[in-house]
This record gives C-alpha cells, structure tokens and sequence, in this order.
C-alpha cells in the first residue's frame, strides 16, 4: 500500500512538473494569439496566416509530435527495458537520421504544392486572399523539419524520466515566434498590414529553431551523441515505423477535425476562422497544462509496463491518469463555459479586435468545452493502445471521429444555421464518443479499469465543479460585469478565479477525492515546516 502511495505521489509530482512547464508554454501561446489579434483582428489578414499555417501545423501534430513520438517513445522505452540503454541509443541515431532525411523531402513537398493545398484548405477564399496564404505557407513548412526533430528528442528525454526541458521546449518556441515575427513584421511594414504577415510567418521558423536548441544540452548529458546512420533495416526501426503508420491516422483526428472546420469556416465569410482559432486555444490550454501532461508522464510508465507483462501496473496506472485528468479539467469546462465572455474581452478585445469578435469567440468557446474533459482522457487512453500492440485500434477510432465531424459539421453548420457554433459543438461531441470507445475497447483488453471508482470520481468532481461554477456565476454577476475599466475588470477575475478555486478545493475535500489528498501530501512533502506551522 506505501509503495502504490509513493509510486501514485510520483507520477502526480512528474505530471505537476510537466503541467508547470506545459502551462508556460500555452500562456506564452495565448499571448502570441493575443498579440497577433490586437494587430491584425480577426479578419481577412488573421484568417490567412492561421490557415497558412494550418498546413505545417497539422504535419507536425501528425508526424512530430502525434506519430513519431508516440511510437517512438514506446518503442524506444521497450528496448530500455528489455535491452538496457545502448541498443536504444542505436535506435534512437537511426531515427533521428530517418527523420531528418524524410522530414526534409516533405517541407520541399509543401513548397512545391503549397497552391493546391491551401485551395483544399480553404475553399471559399478569394484569389487574392488565397495567393497571401499560399506566400506565408511556403515561408513556413521547414518548420516540420525543425519541429519534427525537436518532437524526438522530447521523447528520447521522456523516456529517460527526464520530463521538465522537453516540456519547457515549445515556451521557446512561442518566445522566437512573438519577439522575432512581430520584429521582422514591423519592420517590413510598421502599420502591419498583409507585409508584416511574412515577418510572423519567419518567427514562426524562429520558434522552431529554438524549440530543438534548448533540448540539446540535455540530450547530451543523459548519453546521447548524433552521428548519422542510414542502416534502417534494423527491427526497432521497422517497430517504429510500423507503429507510426496507424499512428499517423489515429493522431490526426482532432487537427483533421480542425481542418475540416476551417474548410466549413472559410466559406462564413471573413472572420469565422479567427474566432474558432482563437476559441480553441483557449481549450488547448487546459487540455495542455493537464491531458498532455499527464499523457507524457504515464506513456513511459505503461510502455514499460507492458513489456514487462506488469498488467496490475498497466491497469492501475492508466486508471490512475484517467482519474487525476477528470480531477483537473472538469474544473476547467465549468469555469470556460461561466465566464467565457468576460475572459474573451478582457484577453482579446483591444485594438482591431471588437466587442462582435468578442461575443462570436465566446460563444464558440463554450461550444468547444462540450469535449475538454474527453479530450484530456484521449490523450491519456489513446497512445497505451500502442503500448499493448493494438496499433489498429486509435486507427478505427480516427476515420469514425473524421466522419462523424464532417457529417456533424454539415447538419449543424448548413442544415440548422448555427454557423461556426456548430463547428465547435461537432467537436465537441465528437470528443466525447471518441473517448467513450477508447474507454470501453481499453477496458475490454485490460479487463478492469477500476470502473467504479472512475465513475465515483467524475461524479464528486462534477458536483465539486458544480459548486465552483456556482460560485464564479455569482462573482460575473455581481462582481465582474459591474467593474468599470479593464484594471478593475481584470482584478474582478482574478478574485472570482481564485475564489472558485478554493471552493472547489474545499469541496473536494469534503468529498474526500483522494487527488487532493495526494496533491497536500505531495506539497506537505515539499514544505513540511510551513505545513507544521499550518
């Protein structure tokens, strides 16, 4: 029982590090979006860079750090495990070798054929407004290359418990593309206008760049050492590889769902585009702080798990991430969707972003918090299919999250006019069924997923979420919504953010949800003398 409290304290202290770090990065993100829209809106300009670089983007949430990591990371911690750290290092230079070869081709590749995909991006753009597209994605496909290489060397340090850096990489890369695309923008055009989108579309390369430097150093020191190797006939390669091509689909459901939603937004008119972007990023941020924190930490966990033949282990930690992702962004859903708009104002709107972009943005978001607690367990759930070999299984899933989506989109988009809502409500929903098959096909291999208790946690979260949702409709009510000016408005928030807060703590308490428990434990741990005092 004290070794599962430790090991259970352990994992919750690695994903505590890795959401500190993750949550750097997206509010390094979110300020990037911010910036962005206060100087160019949420128009025409701001709808072309965001599908501009749609393009590299989703590549590299399909091949960086959806495929490639996922079914690096598990092959590469199988072979420690079962081979010890010198034949992975021989994978691992054969990889990086591969990778830097095929990711090259393929940023060419978007080069070439940048025109017809944008037109397949976005097919109610205007010829002007797509030849602008088609400019700034070509600056930014190398961004594959460099984001690709960046996504393997997080998952030779992941693998290697080493979880802090790799987690800190992309805040260097939101830093290179804010300070070097909004200098290199105002220099080509100081009232920035469409010039000044290639100064954004360059610091995004700059981004890139760092995000991979910053993981070097580390790299270095837990035994790596690059030297190029074109033997890929080797069997961990092939495993890779194997694993990667399944991977490939499964990962991209959620980015091609996104897509998919661009291609709806683009026929809206001017401004959809922007506003679901913008919405989504401030989904993502929980579902980084938390689903991708916690999804980093146990995918080496029952990688291991699963070589080793470990099934209590394998059982017992993926039933313990489910629970501490619910614990987490339950909370999050309720606290989006109450006071959606007034952090929308208070974040977005200034400069050419206005009071109607607001409430399109707001509105949209809470559509989108529909799935975030779906999403997070996905992230979770989806790479340990790999682990346990049923590489085809987050396969399945994908092409029916894809076609649901677009079947969704059409219904609630065209048929019931509910414009870029329906987008977002799509999915959501889809979000939701995605994570319930995963749940039941997981549940069917490892025989018991401590079912129960799972369901006993997301009902004391709900309520406890509930309570806290309550608390901070009052405070919008009666606190927020009678503020005058931003200063006033913004300390309005932070009260009523923070008092939520403590409410749902308190009630978790009360509840007896044994994630708070382990949370005080972890920081009584960390400060005993001020617990004591306490």
């Amino acid at each position: 029982m004290a070794v599962a409290m430790q090991e259970r304290q352990s994992a919750t202290k690695a994903a505590g590090v890795v959401s500190l770090a993750v949550m750097l990065s997206r509010v390094l993100g979110l300020l990037r979006d911010l910036l962005f829209a206060a100087l160019f809106g949420a128009g025409r300009n701001m709808d072309a860079f965001i599908i501009a670089f749609r393009a590299p983007n989703l590549l590299r949430d399909l091949f960086a750090e959806g495929a490639l990591s996922t079914a690096f990371v598990t092959t590469f911690s199988r072979k420690i495990a079962t081979e010890g750290d010198q034949p992975a290092w021989r994978l691992a230079g054969k990889m990086a070798t591969l990778t830097l070869v095929f990711m090259s081709l393929i940023s060419l590749a978007g080069v070439l054929f940048a025109d017809p995909l944008i037109r397949v991006l976005a097919p109610g753009f205007d010829p002007a407004k797509r030849e602008l597209t088609v400019l700034l994605a070509q600056i930014m496909y190398p961004f594959i290359l460099l984001v690709s290489l960046a996504a393997l060397v997080m998952g030779m340090l992941n693998a290697k418990n080493r979880f802090a850096v790799p987690a800190l990489a992309s805040s260097f890369f939101n830093l290179g593309s804010i300070i070097g695309g909004i200098s290199l923008g105002y220099v080509l055009d100081p009232h920035f206008g469409n010039r000044a989108l290639v100064g954004l579309a360059i610091g995004t390369l700059i981004g890139g760049l760092l995000q991979l430097a910053v993981q070097l150093p580390s790299l270095k020191m837990v035994g790596f050492s690059f030297k190029p190797d074109f033997r890929w006939r080797d069997p961990g390669v092939g495993d890779v590889l194997a694993l990667m091509a399944p991977a490939v689909i499964s990962s991209s459901a959620v980015q091609v769902n996104v897509m998919i939603n661009g291609m709806f937004a683009s026929q809206l008119g001017d401004g959809p585009v922007s506003w679901l972007n913008n919405a989504f990023r401030l989904v993502q941020l929980p579902i980084g702080v938390f689903g991708v924190a916690i999804s980093t930490v146990t995918l080496p966990m029952v990688s291991r798990s699963a070589a080793l033949k470990d099934n209590a282990a394998f059982r017992a930690t993926l039933a313990r991430a489910l629970r501490l992702a619910f614990f987490l962004t339950i909370p999050s859903t309720v606290g989006l969707i109450v006071l959606a708009h007034p952090i929308i104002r208070l974040l977005y709107e200034r400069g050419r972003f206005l009071p109607h972009d607001t409430f399109e943005t707001a509105s949209v978001l809470q559509f989108y918090t529909v799935g975030l607690a779906a999403y997070s367990g996905i992230k979770v759930l989806a790479p340990a299919f790999y682990a346990i070999n049923k590489r085809h299984t987050p396969m399945f899933v994908s092409f029916l999250s894809i076609g649901a989506n677009l079947l969704l989109n059409w219904i609630f988009t065209f048929q019931l006019g509910f414009g870029q809502r329906g987008l977002a409500l799509s999915t959501g929903l889809v979000a939701v069924t995605n994570f319930i098959i995963y749940y039941l096909m997981m549940r069917a291999h490892a025989r018991s997923l401590e079912t129960g208790r799972l369901f006993q946690n997301f009902a004391r979260v709900t309520l406890a979420a509930v309570g806290m949702g309550a608390a901070c409709w009052l405070g919008d009510r009666y606190l927020i919504s009678v503020s005058q000016g931003k200063l006033q408005q913004i300390g309005a928030l932070a009260l009523v953010v923070a008092t939520g807060l403590v409410v749902y703590l308190g009630l978790t308490l009360l509840l007896r949800i044994e994630e708070t428990h382990d949370i005080l434990a972890l920081l009584q741990r960390r400060w005993p003398r001020r617990f004591q005092r306490a």
